[in-house]
C-alpha cells in the first residue's frame, strides 16, 4: 500500500503532530512500508496459535468474587453535606446532593 503526501498530510493532522511539507515524502515512505509489513501479516497461517493475553506464560491472581465494600450508608451519609431527606421525616432517604462540577 502507498501513501500519497496529502494522506500523510492529513494523518498529521489528525494525529496532531507538525509535519513539515519536506518531510512528507520521507514519512510517506515510512508509513507504506509499515503498512505493507502489516499486509504481509494476512498471509500468516495463525490458525494453529493459541490466543494469547502475554508473551510470557503466567497465571494472573484472582480473588474471590463477592462484595466487599458498602452495605454502611449511614457512614457514608455522615460525611454528605446536604443528605436528601425523605419527606416529614428525619432520617436521610439515602442519597445526597454533590456540587454542579459541569457548567
Amino acid at each position: 500500500m502507498s501513501l500519497d503526501q496529502a494522506t500523510v498530510a492529513r494523518i498529521a493532522v489528525l494525529a496532531r503532530i507538525k509535519l513539515p511539507e519536506a518531510d512528507r515524502e520521507k514519512m510517506a515512505k515510512e508509513l507504506s512500508g509499515i503498512l505493507d509489513w502489516v499486509e504481509m501479516l494476512k498471509d500468516l497461517d495463525t490458525s494453529k496459535v493459541e490466543p494469547m493475553t502475554s508473551t510470557v506464560e503466567m497465571v494472573l491472581p484472582q480473588r474471590a468474587d463477592k462484595v466487599t465494600d458498602g452495605d454502611y450508608p449511614a457512614a457514608i451519609l455522615a460525611n454528605a453535606t446536604e443528605p436528601v431527606r425523605i419527606s416529614n421525616t428525619e432520617e436521610a432517604g439515602g442519597f445526597f446532593t454533590v456540587p454542579k462540577v459541569v457548567e
